[in-house]
C-alpha cells in the first residue's frame, strides 16, 4: 500500500497532475477534488462517508460502520474523531475528510506513520517518503543522515525524516490540513497511568493481543507467523490458531546450541496440531550480512537505512517462503520485549512510587549486574531533566563505552555513542542536532523513565517495523507486528509498575495475560535466546566483501566515516558484542546509500516548489 493524501483546495491540482498514472485509486472529498491517491488492495482500505464528511481506515483493523458513522456525523470538528481512534484495534492510518479540513494520524509506535511536505504551497502527506520526494526533487539531509549512525537515537531525534524538507509527526500527534493548505500538529494521545493491578489488565492485554491478531487474519486465506520458540513469537502463534485461519509457523533453528529456541519451539509446535510447521535447519539458513555484503546497492528502501539490515537476507527468505505458502500477511513478534522486558530504570520509578520495594529491587538488579552500592545509588538518585540527557549525549558522543558492568544514568535506553570510525565532522553534526533539541527544553514521553523508556524503543521498533513490511513488499507480503499496537501498547503501559517485575519471573505481564490460551508448560519458559553467534559468524564469513565497499565509501564521500578506519574493524576481531551494533548501522547506511531509493525518482513538477 503507498498513497498520498491531498489537501481540498484549487492550489493542489498542480499536485494532482504530477502524481496522475494509469491504474492509481483515488478518493475524492466532497467537492470532488482528489483526496486519497495511491495503490493499495480492497481489503486494505475501508471507507465510511456521512454527508460532506468521510472517514478512511487504511490497514488491518476492524470497525462498527454504524459507530463509525455516528462519530463522523456527531463530531463538530476533525478532533472530535479522538474517541473512535482510541477504540479501534489494529494497525492502520486514519484519514477524514471533514468539511474542507483534513485529520490523518498513524500509529502511535509509527509502524504506521504519517510524512507531510509543502509542494506549491500547500501540505501534502503519505505513508511514505517515496511519495513525497519525488515531487519536490528533495535531496538527502546529511545530518539527519549522520544521525543515523547514533546508537541509540534518543528522541525526540528518532524519527526525523532522511529528505529534507519532509517532516513526519510526533508520538500521539496527527495532522490537521486547512482549507488553504496550511497545517498543524494536533495532540490526541499521551500515556497512560501506569496504576492498574495486573489481575485487571490481564484480560485487557490478553483482548487488545487477540482483536490485533483477528485484524491480521480477517479476509486471509492464510496466516504465516514466526514460531522463533521464544514467549512473543509462540503467543502471537496460539492466538492465531483461534482466528480461523490456517496457519504456517516458521522457525530457524539457532547457530548456538546453547540456545534453547528449537526446543521450545517444538513443544509449542506439539500444542499446535492444527497449523502446519516449518523448521529450518542452520546449514540451510543465510548468514547474517549476506544481504549488505552480496547485494549492496540492490534494495530500494526508499525511507532511508533499514533498521534490520544485517538478517535482511534471513528476512527475503522468510517472505519467499510464506508468499509461497499462500500468505500475504507474516507475524513477528517485534514489541514484546519492548512492552514486557524488565530494564533497570524499573527501580528508578519503583523507588519513587514504593520506597521500600523500590530499594530491594535496587539491590536485586545491582547484585545480578554486578555494579558497586555507590553507582546503583547514584542511578536510581539521579533527578536530572530530560532536556539534560540530551545535553549529557551530546557531551559524551566520542567517550570510551562506559564499563560493562555500569547502572544506567537519566532517561535513555542507553549511552548514545558514535562509532569509533566516523569523522570529526559526523561528530559535531550530532552533537549540534543534539543540543538543539536539549535547548528546545521537550517533554519527555512521559514524566515516569520507565514510561518514557517505555513508548521510546516501542517507538523506535516500530520504526522498523515500517521500514522492514515496505522493504519486502516486492515479496508479496506484509511482515505485521501486532505488539506494537495502539491498543496492546495502553493495555501494557497502564500495569502497575510493581506487578511488572517478579523474582524468578520472565515476563510476567505477558505470561498471566497468556494463560488460558497458552499452555502451561510453554509459558514455564525463563530464559530468552541469543543471537550473538549469528551476528559474529555473519561478520566474520562476510568481512573481506563488507571491507570491499571502503575501497569506494560512499559515507566517505559525504565526510561522515574514515574508510581505511573502518575497513580496519571489519577485518579485526571484535571482543565485546556491544562493538557489533556500530557495524549494523553503519553498513546499514552506506548500503542504503548505494541504492536506487538515496535519489529521487522524479524531477519536481514545474512551476516551483517550497
Amino acid at each position: 500500500m503507498e498513497f498520498l493524501i491531498l489537501p481540498d483546495c484549487r492550489s493542489a491540482e498542480p499536485v494532482v497532475r504530477a502524481t496522475a498514472r494509469p491504474g492509481l485509486r483515488v478518493v475524492p472529498h466532497a467537492s470532488g477534488r482528489p483526496w486519497l491517491v495511491g495503490d493499495w488492495d480492497d481489503g486494505q482500505c475501508t471507507l465510511i462517508t456521512s454527508g460532506t464528511r468521510s472517514l478512511a481506515l487504511l490497514g488491518h483493523t476492524r470497525v462498527d460502520a454504524g459507530a463509525a458513522t455516528r462519530a463522523l456525523r456527531g463530531a463538530s470538528s476533525p478532533e472530535g474523531l479522538d474517541v473512535l481512534a482510541r477504540t479501534l484495534p489494529g494497525s492502520f492510518h486514519l484519514a477524514a475528510s471533514f468539511d474542507g479540513r483534513t485529520r490523518t494520524q498513524g500509529s502511535l509506535s509509527t509502524a504506521r506513520q504519517v510524512f507531510h511536505t509543502t509542494v506549491h504551497g500547500v501540505t501534502v502527506a503519505a505513508d511514505s517518503p517515496a511519495g513525497l520526494a519525488p515531487l519536490t526533487g528533495a535531496r538527502i539531509d546529511d545530518d539527519v543522515l549522520a544521525l543515523q549512525l547514533l546508537q541509540p537515537i534518543p528522541h525526540p531525534l528518532t524519527s526525523r525524516p532522511l529528505w529534507q524538507g519532509v517532516e513526519s509527526l510526533g508520538v500521539g500527534h496527527w495532522l490537521e490540513v486547512l482549507p488553504d493548505g496550511g497545517h498543524r500538529s494536533r495532540t490526541w494521545w499521551s500515556p497512560p497511568a501506569a496504576d492498574v493491578p495486573l489481575s485487571e489488565a490481564a484480560g485487557t492485554i490478553r483482548d487488545a493481543l487477540a482483536d490485533s491478531v483477528a485484524a491480521r487474519a480477517r479476509g486471509q486465506d492464510i496466516l504465516s507467523a514466526d514460531l522463533s520458540g521464544g514467549l512473543d513469537s509462540t503467543s502471537l502463534c496460539f492466538l492465531a490458531a483461534a482466528a480461523d485461519v490456517p496457519l504456517v509457523t516458521n522457525h530457524w533453528k539457532p547457530r548456538d546450541e546453547a540456545n534453547a529456541d528449537t526446543e521450545w519451539a517444538r513443544l509449542a509446535a506439539a500444542s499446535l496440531p492444527s497449523a502446519r510447521h516449518r523448521f529450518v535447519e542452520t546449514k540451510d539458513a543465510p548468514d547474517w550480512y549476506d544481504a549488505q555484503a552480496h547485494h549492496a546497492g540492490g534494495h530500494d528502501d526508499v525511507e532511508g537505512p533499514l533498521l534490520f539490515s544485517r538478517n535482511r537476507a534471513h528476512m527475503e527468505r522468510l517472505a519467499r517462503d510464506a508468499a509461497g505458502d499462500g500468505a500475504a500477511v507474516h507475524l513477528i513478534g517485534l514489541g514484546g520485549d519492548e512492552l514486557f522486558g524488565v530494564a533497570p530504570l524499573f527501580a528508578w520509578s519503583l523507588i519513587r512510587r514504593n520506597p521500600l520495594i523500590g530499594i530491594r529491587m535496587a539491590h536485586r538488579f545491582g547484585a545480578v549486574n554486578r555494579w558497586s552500592l555507590a553507582t546503583t545509588f547514584r542511578s536510581v538518585a539521579d533527578r536530572t531533566s530530560f532536556a539534560h540527557s540530551l545535553d549529557l549525549a551530546a557531551r559524551q558522543l566520542d567517550a570510551p563505552q562506559p564499563p560493562r558492568f555500569h547502572p544506567p544514568v537519566s532517561w535513555g535506553r542507553g549511552d548514545p555513542r558514535m562509532p569509533p570510525w566516523v569523522t570529526g565532522d559526523a561528530i559535531a553534526s550530532v552533537r549540534r542536532q543534539l543540543r538543539e533539541a536539549a535547548a528546545a527544553q521537550p517533554p519527555p514521553l512521559d514524566r515516569d523513565r520507565v514510561q518514557h523508556q517505555t513508548v521510546e524503543v516501542v517507538v523506535q521498533s516500530g520504526h522498523g517495523a515500517r521500514q522492514l513490511s515496505r522493504a519486502l513488499r516486492p515479496y508479496g507480503v506484509e511482515f505485521e507486528a501486532p505488539f506494537l499496537d495502539d491498543r496492546v501498547l495502553e493495555a501494557a503501559l497502564s500495569v502497575r509498575v510493581r506487578d511488572r517485575v517478579v523474582a524468578g519471573k520472565y515476563k510476567p505481564v505477558l505470561v498471566a495475560s497468556m494463560r488460558g490460551t497458552v499452555p502451561d508448560r510453554v509459558l514455564d519458559r525463563r530464559d530468552k535466546g541469543s543471537f550473538g553467534r549469528e551476528a559474529y559468524e555473519g561478520l566474520y564469513r562476510n568481512r573481506e566483501r563488507l571491507a570491499g565497499l571502503c575501497a569506494d565509501l560512499r559515507l566517505a564521500d559525504r565526510g561522515l566515516v574514515d574508510a581505511g578506519a573502518l575497513r580496519t574493524a571489519l577485518l579485526s576481531p571484535v571482543p565485546d558484542v556491544r562493538g557489533l551494533g556500530p557495524f549494523e548501522t553503519t553498513l546499514s547506511c552506506e548500503t542504503w546509500l548505494r541504492s536506487p531509493s538515496s535519489t529521487p525518482h522524479i524531477p519536481a513538477p514545474a512551476g516551483g516548489t517550497r
